[in-house]
């Protein structure tokens, strides 16, 4: 029994939202979401949520739905993508028949955001904390460096992903950076955290989104307002919650495990896949995706962005609505990047790329510590 999208909805605005607190955007999310699929809360049994107190139960409290099954994997960035994962393998096994997975989160101005701590018997706190290693600008940069060094990627070319992304928000209404931007305006832009400059970490903003999963079968039945997008196959894989401690610097484990499980399950090759969406908290995320994920050799993906390739027109479109980089960054980003693969997939986003019929969402969580891949298609790649 395989699962398809059914609905897919952002909250009715992103950016700076400090009258929205997180179970405003969660709620706001999912009505869209409902609207979007042309269903109303009575016809939803399974709830996913994070980042708000409570989890999937207060969201469904709020909204008036008694779920028999709910999920509140909170693995950073990429919980959706295994929201998805899950969502999917529990209406197969018959736990539940329609899924809502929300997400809201002020991640900007900090409206009802719960507080976050370190566990300080935790690894982290007692390993890389005392050295300064406090968040993601910190960690990042470290593996980051030790990549730069190994495979000659310059600067320059780090510049241009920032660059290639702002080239497709320029042409989404709702990005919150459109105006376009050179290597040289990279380059220039504020030092956060040697080697990454200001356009180079990902945006701080608010927002949300949501999603509605059912069954193929299911939705033949219902008079839905969209085409279903297909979840073909999906991956999941780990390096470690200690940046000190990923097995390879230079490489996500997770992203290569996730990815080659997704692949297979899908049963298509790198040719198959018409747009790609990857997690880019930091400019150097897209590098790591694309060899990880088998797309390019090692250190090619640097000079395969720097040619084009990426960009509108390119042979790979990756990031099409601006990413985290351009387009929204609520803290946990993997739930927009879902969106815009339905978008494209739907044939409906705002810079549209021509065929889509597969598409590849990579996820990542914390500093390379979790990671995801879902692929999804049209009923034509579903039925290949």
């Amino acid at each position: 029994m395989s699962a398809v999208i059914i609905g897919a909805a952002e909250t009715d605005r992103l950016g700076k939202l400090p009258e929205y607190s997180n179970m405003m955007l969660h709620l706001e999310a999912a009505r869209n979401a409902l609207a979007d699929a042309g269903l109303t809360k009575d016809d939803i049994d399974g709830i996913a949520a994070v980042a708000v107190p409570g989890g999937p139960l207060e969201v469904a409290d709020a909204l008036g739905i008694n779920p028999s099954w709910v999920d509140s994997t909170s693995i950073g960035g990429t919980s959706f993508l295994y929201m998805v994962r899950h969502a999917a393998a529990a209406i197969a096994a018959g736990h539940c028949t329609t899924v809502l997975i929300t997400h809201g989160e002020s991640g900007r101005s900090f409206t009802g955001q719960p507080e976050w701590s370190y566990d300080p018997y935790s690894a982290l706190a007692q390993f890389e904390l005392p050295y300064g290693v406090i968040d993601n600008v910190q960690s990042f940069p470290i593996p980051l460096l030790r990549y730069m060094k190994e495979t000659g990627l310059t600067p320059e070319q780090l510049a241009t992903v920032p660059v290639v992304q702002r080239q497709w928000a320029s042409m989404n209404p709702r990005a919150y950076m459109k105006d376009p931007i050179t290597v040289d305006d990279v380059l220039s832009s504020r030092m956060i955290n040697y080697p990454l400059h200001l356009f180079e970490c990902c945006l701080v903003t608010d927002g949300g989104g949501a999603l509605i999963l059912t069954s193929a079968e299911r939705a033949k039945d219902l008079d839905l307002k969209h085409t279903p997008v297909h979840v073909l196959g999906t991956g999941a894989g780990v390096d470690s919650p200690l940046i000190s401690q990923m097995p390879d610097a230079t490489s996500s484990r997770g992203f290569r495990q996730s990815s080659a499980q997704a692949f297979r399950a899908a049963g298509i090759t790198h040719s198959d896949v018409d747009h790609v969406m990857i997690y880019d908290a930091f400019a150097h995320l897209p590098i790591y995706g694309l060899e990880d994920m088998g797309f390019v050799g090692r250190g090619e993906a640097g000079s395969f962005i720097a040619d084009g390739n990426t960009a509108p027109g390119g042979s790979l479109p990756v990031n099409t609505n601006g990413g985290g980089l351009s387009y929204t960054h609520t803290g946990m980003y993997g739930m927009f990047a879902i969106q815009e693969s339905v978008r494209q997939l739907r044939g409906e986003a705002a810079a549209q790329v021509d065929g889509v019929d597969v598409s590849v969402v990579l996820g990542n969580g914390g500093s390379f510590m979790s990671a995801a891949t879902l692929v999804l298609g049209t009923p034509d790649a579903a039925e290949a």
